[in-house]
Order: structure tokens, then sequence, then C-alpha cells
């Protein structure tokens, strides 16, 4: 959690730098994808924000391992490759900045740590990393933006 904490702590202090609040709004770093590779991230990243849900909605039932597997199933590294049938301008990773694609394997990775967390059956724990599964998010949206 303190790692969690920092990290945004860092992120946005070097978004917001000395020029204040009001600069960060201008301070992501525009990506420009293909039109249906655009078109691809926005309808993945609405689907993330779904599972994101479903997960925190099955904890908050006490359904710790059925949270585990779908974190897993729709967010977890196990969930890469959405993309890989679709033509190459339709596949948003390949026209990603390197940094902005490692911010977003972070992800995947926090999500799979969660569920093998989660498999155990400790709330607890699992709970521990929740703030974890958002980090990257949070890191990339203030870091990057396609329109």
């Amino acid at each position: 959690m303190k790692t969690v904490i920092l990290a945004i702590f860092l992120v946005s202090t070097a978004i917001v730098g000395s020029a204040g609040p009001a600069a960060a709004e201008d301070t992501p770093q525009l990506v420009k994808l293909p039109a249906p590779a655009q078109e691809a991230l926005r309808e993945e990243m609405l689907g993330n924000l779904v599972a994101l849900n479903e997960v925190l909605s099955l904890m908050d039932e006490g359904r710790v391992k059925d949270a585990g597997a779908v974190a897993e199933a729709k967010l977890g590294m196990s969930a890469m490759g959405k993309h890989r049938a679709k033509p190459f301008d339709a596949r948003p990773g390949p026209h990603m900045p390197p940094a902005m694609l490692s911010i977003g394997m972070d992800g995947h990775k926090a999500f799979s740590e969660f569920a093998r967390v989660a498999a155990t059956g400790d709330r607890d724990q699992a709970l521990a990393l929740l703030p974890n599964l958002t980090a990257a998010c949070v890191a990339c949206h203030y870091s990057y933006r396609t329109r």
C-alpha cells in the first residue's frame, strides 16, 4: 500500500511540478493512434472498468476466490493479447510508446498478483492489494492521452 501511495505521489508530483495544478490538465503526452487502434483501446478500457467493478462487487460480497478468478481472466496476464487477431492498425499496443505499454503490463501484473492471493481465500491480504489494481490506471491516465 505504501508503494502505491508513493507511486501516485511521484506521478502526480512529476505531472504538476512547479507549474501548479492548472498545468496538469495539459501535461499528459498525446499518443497518436490510428483510429481503429484508438477505438479498440477505448473499448478495452471501458471493459476494464466494468471488470474492475465486478471484482470490487465480488469482494464486497465476500466472494474472494471468485473476485480473483474474474481479475485474472479479464484483467490479469492471461487477459493480454485481446487484439492480436486484429489488423495492425486496430491493435493499440504496437502504436504505444514503450513506457505507456510498460505501465499497461504493470497493471496486468497487479491483477495477476491480486488473483494469486485471492485464490487462497485470504480476504485481508486481497483487500490490501486492491489499491494496486488502479495504480497503473492512474499512472497511465496521468501520463498519456489519445485525444
